[in-house]
């Protein structure tokens, strides 16, 4: 059954809502904007084509059918040579691990691994130690009056635990941390010229980066991941230039995903933590609630609000018929945000089922670093609230020109 208006008026309907949530106050609070898109259905045809879903069964089902693929480097090939998909920039990240489809998806899967329970445990010492003294810092700076926890901790915290995983030199830290910011925008959603130009730039200098840790790596084998997918990829492909391409791409993928929906997460769970002292105290008598209010923070405000899938076939979806290579975007701020999944779901509630929530994807593209990213927030989350006096917000945090990654430019703290 086809929808009761057409594309084209859905279409113009649109445009108003996003172009408020492209500004300043929408980034800061796009909620009640996703409310009115919801509002008009759970899909709704998007200004410049393709489909708006804001319906969490909706979205869910899209992640876990086979049917709905990533835009891979063959679909970017197809929109043109004079498109943002093929920009340098679009064409590097269409190779890395979250932009592959079946069956190369498994196999670059297998190579790269997985964070099972022992290098969870492994990596939760690791990450131990780094909270302790990232907090020693803010501590240090709390004594003249505020701090700005996002970049003393959030910002520092992802970097330092996969720098130190990856045996990356810690001089290269904040250039890598800085360069992972610029390259986001060529996964937004309507990027401009000069923000793709920004994007193009740091993907150029991290290729360079990576494939020189590669050719040293090499000649330095030792027991480290990059060492390990060497051996992996020159099992997999006689070819060493395509073996050490490979493991670009799988490093790539790894630092890309650990840095900047991390921070974003740790940020987030430190001002839903700060701007509501009941919270803290809550979490100071309840520290059996820590995993659940990570769950909730991932619930309530995720990283990643928008997930982009294309058509691998004719489908019909929310009513309208989507064709074969046509892009939805899975509106994951807002079906998180939907009441008939969560009951008020504009309350953030650590008691409340987050089972179904979609902050890391689901299906097949399930994030492979959900562990690492949890790790590193329950343990923030811990070391919090009980080394420091409660802390308050000083002022509200301003948000990064995105839509689709979500990223607090700082978040200013006191003790209250």
């Amino acid at each position: 059954m086809g929808s009761t208006t057409t594309p084209v008026t859905d279409r113009r309907a649109a445009v108003a809502l996003f172009s408020r949530l492209r500004t300043p106050q929408g980034q800061a609070d796009p909620f009640p904007l996703y409310a009115r898109l919801r509002s008009r259905g759970a899909v709704t045809p998007a200004p410049w084509g393709g489909y708006l879903v804001t319906g969490h069964d909706l979205c869910a089902g899209v992640l876990r059918c086979g049917d709905w693929l990533e835009p891979d480097r063959g679909w970017r090939a197809r929109q043109g040579s004079g498109t943002r998909w093929n920009a340098p920039s679009a064409r590097e990240i269409g190779n890395t691990l979250p932009a592959l489809n079946a069956p190369e998806h498994a196999r670059v899967r297998r190579a790269a691994g997985s964070f099972d329970r022992t290098s969870i445990q492994e990596l939760g010492r690791t990450v131990g130690g780094i909270v302790d003294g990232l907090l020693d810092t803010l501590a240090e700076r709390l004594r003249d009056g505020e701090a700005d926890f996002a970049d003393l901790v959030s910002e520092r915290l992802p970097i330092a635990t996969i720098g130190s995983w990856l045996a990356l030199p810690r001089a290269d830290w904040a250039r890598l941390r800085d360069l992972t910011h610029e390259q986001v925008f060529t996964q937004e959603l309507l990027p401009s010229a000069s923000q793709l130009a920004r994007s193009d730039a740091a993907m150029a200098e991290l290729r360079t980066y990576f494939m020189d840790l590669i050719r040293h790596r090499r000649t330095h084998l030792g027991d480290d991941p990059v060492s390990r997918w060497i051996r992996t990829w020159d099992a997999m492909e006689p070819d060493r230039e395509q073996a050490d391409e490979g493991v670009y791409f799988l490093a790539l993928f790894v630092l890309l995903a650990a840095l900047e929906t991390t921070s974003t997460l740790l940020s987030t769970m430190a001002l839903l933590l700060v701007e509501r002292p009941e919270r803290w105290d809550l979490l100071t008598a309840r520290p059996d609630l820590v995993p659940a209010f990570v769950e909730e923070t991932l619930r309530y405000d995720p990283p990643t609000h928008v997930i982009s899938r294309v058509a691998g076939k004719d489908l019909t979806l929310g009513g309208y018929e989507v064709r074969a290579d046509e892009m939805v975007h899975l509106m994951v701020g807002a079906a998180h945000r939907d009441p008939a999944r969560y009951p008020d779901p504009d309350r953030f509630d650590p008691g409340r089922d987050t089972t179904q929530h979609l902050a890391f994807s689901a299906g097949s593209h399930y994030c492979l670093g959900a562990p690492l990213a949890r790790l590193e927030a329950q343990t923030l989350l811990r070391h919090l609230v009980t080394r420091l006096p409660r802390l308050a917000l000083v002022r509200r945090p301003p948000m990064a020109p995105r839509v689709v990654f979500r990223r607090l430019l700082s978040l200013d703290v006191s003790y209250a």
